[in-house]
């Protein structure tokens, strides 16, 4: 009892707010309520902050952040991580302090991608070394997860050498390097070619110093180009050219090697700067010229592949690495060159003639038209002057008409020689290039290898009947056929030709004759060699006028001398001259007969 008398009241203790049912006063609930704000972690909204798991079911997680009330996240969020538990730490995004029914709404996923952003772009400003995962492939590449971004990784950055399988690298974890990142479109490019480049090329340094022209080494086949070669020689590579596979022709390089084979090569030439190295692989094994046949001459008989084609000519491969030429011009006797894509193509198996071998430089030239006897050797036993064959119109000349009897045989029909009655102009008004025409060897040329030839002279020569049919003074039925600036040219039977001058072209009405008209005309001029004559209508008119005058003269100084009753007694005898038809000649008829048959 005593210590209770002992206690005493507290003075400031409001006896009003207890009797109402609060025991504190408002000074002392501020100072609660100043506490307790100071005791809340300050957030903004869109800020990231940490926080702790404090509940996980399969709808949602609850996390504590220190603020007035928790936040909760859609376990959707997390599913990237299937082992979240309470006591975790995640980083949140504050998307509203408190919604209309005073929810803290949290984001984790806008966390991670927030804090995933700021993370890319310091580890590619201080060129860090990131770790991600290999998701899969795409296009081009794979795609990498990154702090929670997907980042593309180029296929030509996966490696310092060419991947052949990509597969392999998906559900990888590996160190990679940002190389790139674009700001607006948000895309980030990784590399983890970047982090072995640097280690290499400190190797590449010091392994080219060392080495040596003329240096074998072993490498391995890196990569297989259509110009060449790639070797991997241990961490610098160097190319053998595909000239340098092999002493033979190569196509394709796949025909001498393959991927990740091991071979020996050695060092071609190098460049220190440019880090450059030239291989080769020919160079280990002997040239094949200096192994060819020490017996093998010219003249002597060759097989080979065609290798190689051009329109000057063939490379044929008589042995690996060994070639000869043969040129257009040793393909066919013909002197008409032609492709050599005419007579082989590429892969032929063929047989030719040594024509040239030069050991020192490694040269041959072949043949194949040698493999036939020249035609020329025999041409005056197989063409004689005077034989008569078909040949094939080739080519034509002002001059006349090249033609070929046969492959390598040539001859020329000049313009003269083709028709012993028709003025031929060009040889096209004759015939036509490809045609066959009939020919009779006038000469040979041996020296040249041209022969002469001819085409009228199949047939006899009518001039020489003609010289008795159109005599001087005889008149012949003629029409013009084409008018010139000089005359007129007239078609004659049996298919001949003559020419009149405009003054011989004038009727006896005074007019001139024209194209097409059909009118007598006298010759006045035959020329057997040079196979002219020449006509004259108005000399018809002409000479019967005079002739008449003459008659007229004659009959008149007749008359003086006899007397005036012997005049009226003697009878007018008037002159007649006896005309003679060319049908009535048996030599004329069969000449005749045998042009027209000709014509036809």
């Amino acid at each position: 009892m005593s210590n209770l008398t002992n206690i005493q009241p507290l003075e400031d203790f409001d006896w009003e707010g207890y009797e109402k049912g609060s025991a504190q006063t408002e000074q002392s609930l501020a100072q609660q309520e100043e506490a307790y704000e100071k005791s809340l972690t300050g957030v903004n909204d869109h800020d990231v902050v940490e926080g702790t798991v404090i509940s996980v079911n399969k709808r949602e997680v609850v996390v504590n952040i220190g603020y007035k009330s928790d936040g909760i996240i859609p376990i959707s969020e997390f599913r990237y991580n299937p082992d979240i538990a309470v006591g975790d730490t995640v980083e949140v995004y504050i998307e509203n302090q408190e919604d209309k029914k005073g929810q803290l709404i949290l984001s984790h996923k806008k966390a991670r991608a927030t804090k995933s952003w700021e993370r890319v772009n310091a580890a590619l400003e201080n060129e860090e070394i990131i770790k991600g995962f290999v998701k899969c492939r795409t296009k081009g590449g794979m795609i990498v997860d990154v702090f929670g971004i997907e980042a593309f990784l180029p296929g030509s950055q996966i490696d310092v050498k060419p991947i052949r399988d990509y597969d392999v690298f998906v559900g990888k974890t590996m160190e990679f390097k940002i190389v790139k990142i674009n700001q607006e479109y948000r895309n980030v490019v990784v590399s983890h070619k970047a982090l072995i480049e640097a280690e290499l090329e400190a190797q590449k340094k010091e392994i080219i110093s060392k080495l040596e022209k003329g240096q074998v080494l072993e490498g391995t086949v890196k990569n297989i180009t259509s110009y060449g070669v790639f070797i991997d020689l241990g961490g610098v590579d160097g190319l053998v050219h595909i000239t340098d596979l092999s002493w033979g022709r190569v196509s394709d390089p796949h025909e001498v090697v393959e991927l990740d084979q091991k071979l020996n090569v050695v060092i071609l030439d190098f460049d220190e700067e440019k880090k450059r190295i030239a291989l080769g692989l020919k160079q280990l094994t002997p040239h094949p010229w200096d192994a060819l046949d020490a017996d093998l001459k010219v003249g002597d008989h060759v097989k080979g592949k065609v290798v190689v084609m051009a329109d000057y000519g063939a490379f044929i491969e008589v042995a690996p690495g060994v070639e000869g030429l043969i040129h257009v011009s040793e393909m066919s006797w013909s002197q008409h060159l032609r492709s050599a894509q005419d007579f082989m193509k590429v892969g032929d198996e063929v047989e030719a003639v040594i024509l040239t071998l030069d050991r020192e430089e490694r040269k041959m030239s072949l043949g194949i038209k040698q493999l036939k006897e020249d035609p020329w050797e025999s041409i005056e036993q197989r063409y004689p002057v005077g034989s008569k064959h078909t040949a094939r119109v080739r080519n034509f000349t002002n001059f006349g008409v090249f033609v070929e009897i046969e492959e390598g045989v040539d001859g020329l029909i000049h313009i003269s020689d083709l028709s012993w009655t028709k003025k031929v102009k060009h040889p096209s008004e004759f015939t036509k290039i490809g045609e066959n025409i009939e020919v009779v060897v006038l000469e040979i040329d041996k020296d040249n290898r041209r022969l002469s030839l001819g085409h009228k002279q199949l047939e006899d020569n009518p001039w020489d009947v003609f010289e008795s049919v159109f005599t001087v003074d005889s008149v012949h039925e003629g029409t013009i056929t084409e008018m010139l600036d000089k005359g007129a040219v007239i078609q004659l039977e049996y298919g001949v030709e003559g020419f009149a001058t405009p003054k011989h072209l004038v009727k006896e009405d005074g007019s001139q004759a024209q194209l097409g008209e059909k009118l007598p005309f006298k010759v006045i001029e035959f020329n057997k060699e040079s196979k002219r004559i020449i006509l004259s209508h108005s000399r018809i008119y002409e000479d019967e006028a005079r002739r008449e005058a003459r008659e007229a003269r004659k009959a008149e100084r007749s008359a003086q001398k006899r007397p005036a009753k012997a005049r009226e007694e003697q009878p007018v005898i008037q002159n007649q001259t006896a005309s003679t038809t060319l049908g009535d000649i048996d030599a004329l008829a069969a000449l005749k007969a045998k042009m027209e048959k000709g014509e036809e």
